[in-house]
């Protein structure tokens, strides 16, 4: 029970600060993402095991780099076409991995790469998603809060039903609490949701409300699923001790980053 209620309590502050730095604006919510992508850039450190203080330095330094290029120019501090910089920290892993003498280059490339493909990108794409110059009247803090709904919906109604029909496994292999009914219960509770909120809401098209309802939950699943394969591997229950009763910043946010450069394409296509 005092788990439970530490949980609960742990989960609401953390929505608390989400939704307020979203709804801040631009300055606040890419201050939050900094914030997300350093604690995130350690966690995956610890999973791949390069803890020692040169390396994590490095670490920091390429993937809140590439994050930081990125997010001026999503906030129009920087041209747009400063964003090819950013295409010069994929090249930096070798030339660490290059010089390193304490980690072999397969281990670098998975934690650097992995940084800056679950970090550093998502959490750009994100600060995009405010610019009307790209999405129109979609654009703001209410397509970004949107978009974190979804991932929460089909969180808490996977987990419902799945508790309460649950019969079949997922993915047992990497987590095995995951099942098919409760995951089918995130959808159908998810799309259900969408659906209502678009007969209230007047900015959001039906199709592109579908097409986000169907890639958060089978993307948003994935990335939960990509990250247990990763503390599945280093041997740890949760990525970190930051938020209790919760984890790290990689176990609340592995669904949306994972999720968000597919709504994105989506979104930018559409």
């Amino acid at each position: 029970m005092r788990e439970l209620l530490t949980r609960t309590i742990s989960g609401i502050v953390f929505a608390i600060v989400v939704v307020g730095c979203i709804l801040l604006g631009p300055w606040a919510c890419s201050a939050l993402l900094l914030a997300v992508v350093v604690i995130g850039t350690f966690e995956m450190c610890r999973l791949h095991g390069v803890m020692d203080f040169k390396h994590l330095v490095i670490s920091e330094l390429l993937v809140s780099g590439a994050y930081v290029v990125g997010a001026l120019a999503a906030l129009h501090f920087l041209p747009l076409r400063w964003l090819v910089v950013a295409l010069l920290f994929l090249v930096l892993p070798f030339l660490i991995a290059l010089f390193s003498t304490k980690y072999d280059h397969k281990t670098l490339f998975s934690n650097l790469y992995a940084s800056l493909a679950f970090l550093a990108l998502p959490c750009v794409l994100l600060l995009f998603l405010y610019r009307s110059d790209m999405f129109g009247t979609m654009a703001g803090a209410h397509l970004i809060m949107l978009v974190f709904c979804l991932l929460w919906v089909n969180d808490i109604f996977a987990y419902l039903t799945g508790r309460l029909f649950g019969r079949h496994k997922l993915f047992e292999r990497i987590s095995p609490g995951k099942t098919i009914e409760g995951s089918l219960g995130g959808l159908a509770f998810t799309v259900i949701g969408m659906a209502v909120f678009c007969h209230y809401s007047s900015w959001l098209p039906v199709s592109a409300a579908v097409g986000m309802a169907a890639i958060a939950v089978v993307f948003g699943t994935l990335g939960d699923l990509s990250e247990s394969m990763l503390k599945r591997q280093a041997g740890v229950k949760d990525s970190g001790k930051l938020i209790p009763g919760h984890g790290g910043i990689l176990d609340r946010f592995d669904s949306v980053l994972f999720c968000v450069p597919f709504i994105f394409v989506y979104l930018l296509l559409l």
